[in-house]
């Protein structure tokens, strides 16, 4: 799902956030994945990717993972997921992509 602004799920906008260039947030359970394209100064594009997932407790914080991608990355990045992907499907079997639970959103 591609969004604009932010939707509260423990990713709040900032000053570097102006730099986006597109954004897409994925829900997995408890997490959210958010993968964000941004510019540099030299207009160039990079690829960041957070990982959200909600805090125990009453103060509704987020806990925030984040990588940084860039360009001339992208082709062993994208090998060395896919190889990983591959040995688990080989070992453990394709898994059932999970049902959203409204009460995990």
């Amino acid at each position: 799902m591609t969004i604009d602004g932010r939707d509260g799920m423990g990713y709040p906008e900032s000053q570097e956030d102006r730099s986006d260039v597109h954004s897409t947030a994925v829900r997995a359970g408890k997490r959210t994945y958010f993968f964000d394209v941004k510019a540099t100064r030299n207009d160039d594009y990079y690829l960041t990717i957070t990982e959200s997932k909600r805090r125990q407790g009453d103060d509704a914080s987020y806990e925030k993972h984040k990588i940084f991608l860039y360009r001339e990355d992208f082709a062993k990045f994208a090998e060395g997921l896919q190889e990983a992907i591959a040995y688990i499907v080989a070992h453990k079997g394709e898994v059932e992509p999970r049902e959203e639970d409204e009460q995990d959103n």
